[in-house]
């Protein structure tokens, strides 16, 4: 876990920078102390927003399968996907 005072962030902007990126991990910024902000990389940013968003998807198809949507094996799946090839072949 990387740690620096604000000032850092102030006067030592590049090594902030190239830490975040080097890292990938985010960096907590404190003002007199206290914990005040979190500095990330945008690479780090968006693999988190990325890892996000298929969590929301996969927690959505969990609701509507415990809400009695249908379901389907990877069988059945898999000839959908061959029937759909098929005919857009033709």
């Amino acid at each position: 876990m990387n740690i620096k005072p604000s000032t850092a962030l102030r006067n030592e902007y590049p090594q902030i920078s190239q830490l975040a990126k080097a890292s990938g991990e985010p960096i907590f910024i404190t003002n007199k102390g206290e914990s005040d902000m979190v500095v990330m990389s945008m690479q780090a940013y968006e693999e988190r927003e990325k890892m996000f968003r298929h969590r929301d998807m996969v927690y959505q198809a969990e609701l509507s399968r415990l809400s009695g949507a249908p379901a389907y094996t990877s069988d059945q799946v898999d000839a959908k996907m061959e029937d759909i090839f098929r005919a857009y072949e033709s």
